[in-house]
C-alpha cells in the first residue's frame, strides 16, 4: 500500500513531537543495531565490518569500489593449506596461490635520493605473504650495482629509479619461512637477467637456502608425477627454483622453466572470457611432457582499486578456461596481482574449489576428508562465506587504499609508460 496523506491532522501531530524525543529514538536505534552486529573477532565474510578487528582469524576489514560496494566487509586475507586436509599426494596434484613480482611491493622505500617511477604488484611484504598462504614467488632479477638486486625494469636494464632491494633480503625471508614451518615447500620462478657467473648460486647459498633445494636431477621431465609432499619434505627438498635462461640447468643445476613448466600468456592476453593461449616460450598447455602448469590471471598494467574486481568472479572462470585448455587438468599455481583484494572470497574460495575438485571430488577442499573415498564428501556450505582459516598465518589491518596513494601509483605508472616509450624511440 503506498501511504496515504488525508489525515493532516496526525501528520500535523508527529511534527509537533519535541526534537529531543527523535534524538533520543536515533540513539536507541543505533544502539539496538550496534549491539547486534558482530565484532570482537567475530564477523564472518561478507560480514559488515568497521574495525580490522571485528573479523574473525584469516580475514580483514575491506571493501571494494571499483564494483560499487563501498561498505566494508569481512574479507577473506589468508589460503587454505590444502596438505593440512589431504596430504602425502604428488606435488603436482595441489594448486597453490603464487604472488606475481611478489617483491614489487607499495611503499616499498626506494634508494636514496631517487624517486621509484615504476608500477606496484603486491602490498605487504614477502613474509607476510607466505604467512598469509602464498607458495609462489615470482622474482624478477637483475645485475646491478655489482650485486643481484630485484628489479621492476625493461630491456633487461635495471635501473636505480626501477629497483627494489638487494634479492638476498627477500630470499632470506624465504629462508626464515621455511626455517620456522619444517612442513611448508615454496616455489620460487625467477625472470632471469643475472649474468654474473654462478651469481644464483652464489646468491642463494649465501641466503641460506641450498639447504633445501629440490635438485634437478629428481625432478620429473616427461610429465610423470612429481615426488610426494610428503617425500619432499622428509627429505627437506622444500624449495623448488626455476630460471628462464636454459644454459643455467647444466651451468648451475638451475631448473629451466620450460622444461617442467606449461604457462599460458601473462598480461592482459591471459585474462580474456573464453580464451587461454600459451605462453610463447612454453609447450601448449595440454601438453604430456610437462606435469607442472602455472596461470597467470593478471592484467598486463596493475591498479590497485580494480583488483579486487579481477579477482571476484572473473578469475575462476578464467580458471576454468584454461583446465579445459590444459586437457582437463587443474593449474598447479595461480599468479596474481594484489592477491588479498576481492570482493569477499576472492582467489582464496577460487583455489579451495580447484584443490577440492583435484584432491577429492568436492565443490571445496573444505569439504574433503583424509582417507575417504574419492567423491566423498563433508556436508558444508561452499560459497564466500566459508573458509578455512590458515591456522599459523598472520595478517593485521586494512587494504584499503587512500585517495592519495591512489594517485601517486596512477602518476608513477604515467612517467614509466613516458620513460618506457622514450626509450624505444631512442632505440630506433
Amino acid at each position: 500500500m503506498f501511504p496515504s496523506f488525508s489525515d493532516q491532522r496526525s501528520l500535523c501531530r508527529a511534527s509537533a513531537i519535541p526534537n529531543g524525543y527523535f534524538l533520543l529514538l536515533l540513539i536507541i536505534s543505533v544502539l539496538i543495531i550496534n549491539s547486534a552486529a558482530c565484532s570482537n573477532r567475530n564477523c564472518q565474510v561478507l560480514e559488515p565490518c568497521s574495525l580490522p578487528t571485528d573479523c574473525g582469524p584469516g580475514l580483514y576489514c575491506g571493501n571494494c569500489p571499483a564494483m560499487g560496494k563501498n561498505q566494508p566487509i569481512c574479507t577473506r586475507g589468508q589460503a587454505t593449506i590444502p596438505t593440512t586436509i589431504i596430504n602425502g599426494l604428488p606435488f603436482n596434484k595441489y594448486s597453490w596461490l603464487m604472488t606475481h613480482n611478489a617483491f614489487s611491493i607499495v611503499d616499498a622505500p626506494p634508494l636514496p635520493g631517487v624517486q621509484r617511477i615504476t608500477f606496484y604488484n603486491q602490498e605487504d611484504t614477502v613474509t607476510n605473504q607466505l604467512r598469509n598462504g602464498v607458495r609462489g614467488l615470482m622474482l624478477d632479477m637483475y645485475d646491478f650495482e655489482n650485486d643481484i638486486w630485484l628489479c621492476h625494469s625493461f630491456r633487461g636494464q635495471c635501473y636505480n629509479f626501477t629497483a627494489f632491494q638487494p634479492a638476498i633480503n627477500t630470499l632470506k625471508e624465504v629462508e626464515t619461512f621455511l626455517s620456522e614451518n619444517p612442513s611448508e615447500i615454496v616455489t620460487i620462478v625467477i625472470e632471469d637477467y643475472v649474468h654474473t657467473p654462478k651469481g644464483l648460486t652464489n646468491l642463494f647459498t649465501n641466503a641460506g637456502l641450498d639447504k633445501y633445494w629440490f635438485p634437478v636431477s629428481k625432478m620429473p621431465r616427461k610429465g610423470e608425477d612429481w615426488p610426494t609432499v610428503t617425500d619432499m619434505v622428509q627429505e627437506n627438498h622444500r624449495l623448488l627454483v626455476f630460471t628462464s635462461i636454459a644454459s643455467k640447468e647444466a651451468d648451475e643445476g638451475i631448473a629451466y622453466q620450460w622444461r617442467y613448466m606449461v604457462e599460458n600468456e601473462p598480461g592482459d592476453g591471459g585474462v580474456v572470457q573464453g580464451s587461454c593461449p600459451n605462453r610463447k616460450e612454453s609447450r601448449p598447455l595440454n601438453s604430456k611432457s610437462a606435469s607442472l602448469f602455472l596461470q597467470n590471471s593478471f592484467p598486463s598494467f596493475p591498479v590497485e582499486s580494480d583488483s579486487c574486481k579481477e579477482h571476484s568472479a572473473t578469475v575462476g572462470e578464467l580458471v576454468g578456461t584454461c583446465y579445459k585448455a590444459a586437457g582437463n587438468v587443474m593449474p598447479n599455481f595461480l599468479a596474481v596481482n594484489f592477491y588479498m583484494r576481492s570482493d569477499g572470497g576472492g582467489v582464496f574460495d577460487v583455489l579451495d574449489g580447484m584443490n577440492g575438485q583435484t584432491l577429492c571430488g568436492c565443490s571445496s577442499v573444505a569439504a574433503c576428508q583424509a582417507g575417504a573415498p574419492f567423491g566423498t564428501c563433508k556436508n558444508v556450505a561452499v560459497s564466500n562465506t566459508t573458509q578455512t582459516p590458515n591456522t599459523f598465518g598472520s595478517f593485521s589491518g586494512s587494504v584499503q587504499l587512500s585517495g592519495s596513494a591512489s594517485t601517486i601509483h596512477f602518476m608513477n605508472l604515467l612517467y614509466f609508460f613516458l620513460l618506457f616509450f622514450s626509450f624505444l624511440v631512442f632505440q630506433l
